[in-house]
Order: structure tokens, then sequence, then C-alpha cells
């Protein structure tokens, strides 16, 4: 039986004789003999043919609210063809020279019901040598499908970005989530994609809000700081990977949701996550979405790794226009910049412009104030942990190249060594740690207050 999207419900049976058995039942002579070894011998080591087909080493599903992510590994390049089905919503994607094995069967297992884009995902073998994959779905998406080359421990990886019609804003977001008042009066001549009016808590029940009284009177209006924090890496790229089996991916959201708490409860202060969950996002898109919120700083927080497991500590980097202060300054920032190999990014998807303006190494105002931020922030970690180094360092970090946000990017442990690594999965020490970045973030800000017109309105 076949739905209507034409793949087997039931799959084929391995008992099924194959055209070439068949043939060699009726016997050859000579020459049909060399023929037919010949055209074996094609089929084997062509593309298009079913006798060595190509294995699946592991499927992964990936959702988040910004995206959902499916991603089938492969032991050579995986050849596909796919397309959108409506009523009801399906994406339908061919898998050629693939069989329908144990890995392929597991892909409905992957799918969470919490998962915003995905109903279910079925397999079946459409017609000898291709196995359809059917991903039912809750709303119409823009797909983005591509494949990327073996990098690290991954294989030959066939994606499936599941993206929505509309693109996820972060600012949007912001606005919604932090201050919906203001995202509806956009008549009143403020900046109101970054305000925020306190409520009159003295007021009567039957009172005007404090949002009108803001109108009818000069409010006194404070500097609103935004912070966007980074957690590095994520959903594909695991980031370092600890003795014991831990993920840098996990240590750094953790951190940084501790960061955020701590942040959003300082009247004047505000936290963005550039990810909330354990999907990937590429490292332009990581500075994109702090421009676009008008960030005031850019803290991305990662977990060391080494070959010796002896090397220990925290450390400090912000960007550099001449080269890394030192080799391993340099071998750090290369290794945080593959992260978009490991990761895996649509390079269809690029944008020219925004690659420009974060190569755009003319900003040395920048630099300095990073350079601030870093100090004030390693000299919080010192009383927490050993410096590695006791100066920031800079190298050419991608994910710090905003040219207008002073951006630091934070190690705080070495995962590869043991006993830190034990630090960083334990809860106490990532509080310690959330506490002295935020100590290091007020110091900053009581020295270097941003100018700008992001701003708090409060009644006096």
């Amino acid at each position: 039986m076949r739905d209507r999207t034409g793949e087997s419900i039931a799959g084929r049976g391995p008992g099924a004789r194959s055209e070439l058995n068949a043939e060699g039942e009726r016997g050859l002579d000579r020459r049909g003999l060399l023929k037919f070894a010949g055209a074996t011998l094609a089929l084997m080591v062509s593309p298009v043919g079913f006798a060595a087909p190509a294995s699946l080493l592991a499927v992964r599903v990936w959702p988040s609210q910004e995206y959902t992510r499916i991603t089938l590994e492969g032991s050579t390049t995986l050849r596909f063809s796919h397309m959108l089905v409506q009523d009801p919503d399906r994406l339908v994607v061919d898998l050629e020279g693939v069989q329908l094995d144990s890995v392929l069967q597991s892909l409905p297992s992957k799918v969470l019901e919490s998962d915003p884009y995905i109903r279910l995902i079925r397999a079946g073998q459409n017609r000898p040598g291709v196995v359809r994959v059917v991903i039912e779905l809750k709303a119409p998406i823009n797909p983005q499908v591509f494949t990327l080359a073996p990098v690290g421990n991954y294989g030959h990886r066939l994606v499936l970005d599941l993206h929505p019609n509309e693109e996820h804003d972060p600012l949007l977001a912001l606005i919604m989530k932090d201050s919906p008042m203001d995202a509806a009066a956009g008549d009143t001549g403020q900046d109101n994609a970054q305000a925020n009016v306190s409520p009159n808590e003295n007021a009567p029940q039957d009172a005007p809000t404090a949002h009108t009284t803001a109108r009818r009177t000069d409010p006194n209006v404070k500097r609103l700081f935004t912070v966007v924090l980074d957690p590095g890496h994520g959903g594909e790229d695991p980031g370092a990977i600890g003795a014991a089996g831990s993920y840098e991916k996990n240590v750094t959201l953790s951190i940084a949701r501790r960061l955020k708490r701590k942040i959003d409860a300082e009247p004047n202060l505000r936290a963005v996550l550039t990810r909330d969950g354990d999907y990937f996002v590429p490292l332009g898109q990581r500075v994109t979405r702090a421009r676009r919120v008008r960030a005031d700083l850019f803290v991305s927080i990662h977990a060391d790794a080494f070959v010796k497991p002896e090397a220990n500590g925290s450390s400090v980097y912000v960007l550099s226009e001449r080269g890394a202060t030192s080799t391993a300054a340099r071998w750090l920032a290369q290794k945080e910049n593959d992260a978009d190999l490991v990761g895996g990014v649509n390079l269809a998807r690029q944008d020219g412009h925004i690659a420009r303006t974060l190569l755009d190494l003319s900003q040395t105002a920048t630099i300095n104030d990073s350079l601030k931020l870093g100090r004030a922030m390693l000299g919080e970690i010192g009383g927490i942990n050993r410096l590695h180094k006791s100066d920031v360092e800079q190298a050419g970090f991608a994910v710090l190249k905003a040219p207008d946000i002073p951006s630091v990017l934070v190690e705080t442990a070495f995962i590869s060594n043991p006993q830190e690594e034990r630090r960083l999965n334990d809860e106490a020490y990532q509080e310690k740690m959330a506490n002295a970045l935020m100590r290091g973030i007020k110091r900053y800000f009581e020295t270097n207050p941003p100018a700008g017109p992001t701003r708090v309105a409060s009644m006096g």
C-alpha cells in the first residue's frame, strides 16, 4: 500500500528477487557472461547502482522555536531530491541508493511532541533503491536542504532546516516579551523598540495606566543597557567534550541562563540569549542578532579545551586587529571559528553584505572598550578560579567581529581538565561564575556608561 506521497508503507521484503538474479538463471554464453560481469561491476561502483547502497550512520533532530534541523549522516555522499506537498503540509525527501534500515526506521522516535514544526516523520521503501522520508508539518515552512562534507567526527551529512515562513526576529521577540505595551505605542516619539515603562505601584486600579501617565508628564529617563549573552556551540556542534563526557554546549547554556536571570533582575539591564536551547546558530548570525537588538555588550561564553589535560584556569579574549597575542590564542580562535564547519552552515544563505561588515576590522575604539570589559571581568573571575592568563588576550574570533559592540569571549574553565570538568558541571560553581561575570559587567558600566537612544522611563 502507498500513501498520497507514493512511499511504501510496509516496505519491500528482503526476499524479492533482483533482475540480475533472474538474468543469471537464464544462462549466458561466454560473451554474454563477460558483458554481465562488466555490468555488475558498473552497478557496484556507479552512483545509480543499488548493489553497494550508502549506509546511514545516524539521524538527529534538533527542535527550536527558531527552526528545526534534521540531520541524516551517511557513509558516503547522500543523493536526494525533495519537494513540498500541501493539504496537509509535508516535506518529502527521496534518498537514492539507500536501504530502509534500522537507522532510518528510528526517525519517528526522534520527534518530540513539543517540536514547533514537525508533527511526525515516517520512512518507507518508495521503489527499488529509493527510500522516501515524509515529514508531516504543523505549519507551512521554508525548507533549506543542503549537504555537508565530512568534518571532525562527522561523516557526510544531509541537512534539512525547517524555517518558518516568517523568519525569527530577535528584536520583535524582545519587544513582545519585555515591553508589550510599548510595542503597541508606535506614535509616542520614543524609541519604543527598546523602551520599558515601569508601572505606577501607588495608582488606584481605575487610574490611568503608567503608560498613559508617561505620555502626559515628563518621566525621568534612565539608560537601559542591553547585554547579549552568547552560549557557545549548540545542536550539531557540541563544542569541546570532557573526559567524563560533558559537552561544552550544555555547560555554556547553563551558565548563560544563570547570568541572564541576574542581569534581568537589575532595573536598568536586560539580557538576550543568542540561543536558548540545544540548536546551532551560525557565528555570523550571533553577531547580527546582537546588532539587531542594539546591544551595548556582547559576551560569548565557552569552556576551554587543550590536548593536554593539565591545562587549567579561566581566560578572557577580545578581537585583535593585528593577529593573535599568543600562539595559544591563535589556536583557540581557529578552533572556535571552525564551529560553523562542525555545526553546519548553509553557504547559499549567507549574506555577502553582512559578511563584509563582520570582517571590517577598522574598529579600534570598540576593541579598546572590549579590553576594558575584559579586564573588568578577568578581575572578578580571578576571585573564583585560577586565571590561565593574567591579562586579556586577543585573536581573530569571528563571533567578536561586531564593529560597534564591545565584545568578549570568556573561557570559564578547561573542560578538558578532569578537575575543572567536575567544577563546570557543579551548580555552585556555575552560580559563582555567573556572579563573577555579573560583577564584571556592572563594573564596566559604572566606569564606561555607553551613550545612545536606548532608554527606560520611570515615574519619579
